[in-house]
């Protein structure tokens, strides 16, 4: 099977009418289904990049975090779901880029800090695929790459109950309910910081920690006697 090779352009910072039509009906479907609700997405710029690093528990996850922005976001996903009929083809629209998760992709990487340059959001999931319970597994260090070639904030995420809505396996989407928050930026400055004194470690650390945070939060908005 062919390798998918071809990597997104750098999208506008402005939706396309197919995203808005298909956010308006996702809003409206996910608000009954899921009584889906997030908060906090005042912690994201009204414009210039940023990127975005979530936690990953199913494969709505792209379209819980972009459901209530403004603002698009260019996803890095691996390749192999290019192949997927129907999905490949929107993925391609809405400028996904594609990532081979066993080699180091150099195009990728440029795609996404062209798209951060240009003004525009580029959301990852350093788990690197979906959690098998609900909790925020180890992340994967290669975001850390774009942070040294760019100077923008991290965005933390938190994502809580897609993995009961849509969990692994699953080919049917459960009335569920879903949280989402979006927690406070870690600024480009202090990232700069670790950067220059070569702690890319504590780095990781610091927003593996951001994101358990968020996702923290969302459970405990999500099932309020279970965690008070």
């Amino acid at each position: 099977m062919a390798e998918v090779n071809q990597v997104s352009p750098p999208r506008s910072n402005r939706r396309n009418f197919l995203w808005i039509l298909f956010q308006w009906i996702l809003q409206g479907f996910f608000a009954i289904w899921l009584r889906y609700q997030s908060r906090g997405k005042e912690n994201l710029p009204a414009k210039g990049g940023g990127l975005l690093i979530s936690n990953h528990q199913s494969f709505l996850d792209p379209l819980l975090i972009c459901l209530p922005l403004t603002r698009p976001v260019s996803f890095m996903a691996r390749d192999s779901l290019f192949r997927i009929p129907i999905l490949g083809p929107f993925m391609r629209y809405e400028f996904v880029i594609p990532i081979n998760r066993r080699t180091t992709s150099s195009q990728s990487f440029r795609a996404a800090i062209e798209n951060i340059e240009n003004g525009n959001y580029v959301g990852i999931f350093p788990e690197g695929t979906r959690t098998t319970d609900g909790s925020v597994e180890r992340f994967k260090p290669g975001f850390l790459a774009l942070l040294k070639r760019t100077d923008i904030a991290i965005y933390p995420i938190g994502i809580a109950g897609a993995d009961r809505a849509l969990p692994r396996g699953a080919y049917f989407l459960r009335p569920r309910s879903v949280r989402v928050v979006f927690g406070e930026p870690i600024s480009a400055e202090l990232i700069r910081e670790y950067c220059e004194r070569g702690a890319q470690k504590a780095l990781l650390e610091l927003t593996h920690q951001r994101v358990i945070s968020c996702q923290q939060q969302a459970e405990s908005w999500l099932n309020p006697d279970l965690t008070s």
